[in-house]
C-alpha cells in the first residue's frame, strides 16, 4: 500500500473512531443533573418540565438539585455531582481560580433584582455612610462584586467595611435583628428583604455596575457530552424567551417550586431579565474585569483567564 493511500486510511480510521467516541458518550448519559437556586429560568423549566420532555425521547433523566447560593453549587460541580447550573458572576472566578473543573456555557445580562440592603430606620443614608459598618453577603457570590464594586465607586475600600459572610438564609435573619447594618443580596431575597424585613434599597446594582449571570457546566461533561449540553442549553433558551413574555406566569411558576410567596415572587419576576444567549466578547471583557478587581484585592489566590474557561461546541 502506498503511503500516501495508508494516510488517508489512516485519517479516514481516526475520525470514524472518534465518531464512534462521540456516538457512545451521548448514549452513555442517563442523568442530567441541574443546579438550581430560588430564582430564574431553571426554576421556570423545573416547573414546566420543560427538559424532562424534551429528554424522554432519548431517555435521559432529569435530576433537580437546589443550592442556596452560587459556591457551593460549583463546589458540587468540580467534583462532578451536578453537570449544569446557573449562577452569578463571582462564583466561576473564585471556581475557576481554584481549578475547578467548570466551562461557561451560556451567559444572561441581569439588569435589575440584586442590591444593597438597609433599614428603614437606618442612618446610613449613602454609600460612604457604610464606612466601618458591618456588610452581610455570601463570599464568592455576585453580592460579593456587588459590595466591591460599589465601594469602589464611593472612593472606599474592601477594608473600609466588616465584611459578614453569611449565607442568605442566614443572611435575612441577621439583617432582620440588626446584626448586620447592611446587606447585599440578590432576589428573590432582596424582594423578601425589601418587603417582609423593613429593608430600605440603598443600592440598586444596575446603577452601579454591569453584570452577568451564568449557566456553567462540568468541564468534563462538557468535553464527553457537548450536543447533549447543547440541548441543554437550547431548551434553557427557549424556556427564557417564553418567561420575558409571561411573567405573571413566571411569579407562580416560582412560588410553586421554591415555597416563596406569589407576591415576593412577583415583584422579582417583574424586574428580572431571562434572555438567555451565548458567551460574547462583551460579556468575556465584562467578567474578565470582575476577576482581575478580584485579585488585585487579594480576594482569589491567583488571577485567571476567563476566556479560558467559555465552552466552545464542536462544529460539525
Amino acid at each position: 500500500m502506498k503511503r500516501r493511500e495508508f494516510l488517508k486510511l489512516s485519517l479516514g480510521t481516526a475520525a470514524l473512531a472518534a465518531l464512534s467516541r462521540e456516538v457512545r458518550a451521548q448514549a452513555s448519559v442517563k442523568e442530567i443533573r441541574i443546579g438550581y437556586q430560588k430564582n430564574g429560568v431553571l426554576v421556570i423549566a423545573r416547573q414546566q418540565a420543560t427538559l424532562e420532555k424534551h429528554f424522554s425521547s432519548q431517555r435521559i433523566a432529569v435530576k433537580w438539585l437546589e443550592f442556596s447560593s452560587g459556591p457551593p453549587m460549583l463546589e458540587a460541580m468540580n467534583v462532578g455531582s451536578v453537570d449544569y447550573g446557573a449562577v452569578g458572576d463571582s462564583p466561576p472566578i473564585f471556581a475557576q481560580s481554584a481549578g475547578a473543573a467548570i466551562v461557561y456555557a451560556a451567559g444572561q445580562p441581569i439588569t435589575n433584582g440584586q442590591g444593597i440592603l438597609v433599614q428603614g430606620n437606618s442612618p446610613i443614608r449613602t454609600i460612604a455612610d457604610l464606612k466601618g459598618k458591618r456588610v452581610g453577603f455570601t463570599k464568592g457570590s455576585s453580592a460579593h462584586n456587588i459590595v466591591v464594586q460599589t465601594l469602589e465607586k464611593a472612593g472606599l475600600t474592601y477594608a473600609d467595611i466588616t465584611p459578614v459572610y453569611l449565607t442568605p438564609p442566614d443572611a435575612g435573619p441577621a439583617f432582620a435583628n440588626g446584626s448586620i447594618d447592611a446587606w447585599s443580596i440578590w432576589d428573590p431575597y432582596f424582594a423578601i428583604g425589601e418587603t417582609k424585613q423593613n429593608g430600605r434599597i440603598l443600592v440598586d446594582a444596575s446603577e452601579i455596575t454591569k453584570t452577568n449571570s451564568f449557566y456553567i457546566a462540568n468541564r468534563d461533561f462538557a468535553k464527553s457530552h457537548g450536543p447533549v449540553l447543547q440541548q441543554i442549553i437550547d431548551v434553557t433558551s427557549s424556556t427564557a424567551r417564553w418567561a420575558e413574555s409571561h411573567r405573571e406566569d413566571v411569579a407562580k411558576s416560582l412560588s410553586a417550586i421554591t415555597g416563596i410567596p406569589l407576591d415576593i415572587q412577583t415583584v422579582a419576576a417583574n424586574r428580572s431579565s431571562f434572555a438567555v444567549g451565548p458567551i460574547t466578547d462583551d460579556i468575556v471583557a465584562t467578567q474578565q474585569g470582575v476577576a482581575d478587581r478580584f485579585f488585585k484585592l487579594g480576594l482569589i489566590p491567583k488571577p485567571v483567564v476567563v476566556r479560558d474557561a467559555v465552552w466552545k461546541p464542536v462544529q460539525t
